[in-house]
């Protein structure tokens, strides 16, 4: 079973784009090719890779995906504190599912 990571990449316009993957390199040379990329990055060029953490199954990393999305820019551009917050919401997650 694949292991899957969340990856946050800097847009050429400034915004900051959030997703998953199993492959994050992959995944991000099909982002930049603009065939299967998300078409929020079409034309928001150059991409840049400033994040990713191994999360684990794809459920665990959907729920992740999805907090991290919420959090404000000033958060996710702290990619310093931002490992500690994704770990702050695994716990959280853990608890609610015991």
């Amino acid at each position: 079973m694949s292991s899957w990571s969340v990856y946050l990449l800097r847009c050429g316009d400034g915004s900051i784009y959030t997703g998953i993957a199993t492959d994050v390199s992959r995944r991000v040379a099909q982002h930049k090719d603009g065939e299967k990329g998300a078409k929020y990055l079409r034309g928001r060029g150059p991409l840049n890779l400033v994040f990713q953490q191994e999360i684990g199954d794809r459920s665990l990393a959907s729920k992740i995906e999805h907090q991290v999305k919420q959090f404000p820019k000033v958060y996710k551009e702290d990619f310093g504190r931002l490992p500690d917050r994704i770990e702050e919401l695994l716990r959280q997650i853990s608890v609610k599912s015991d």
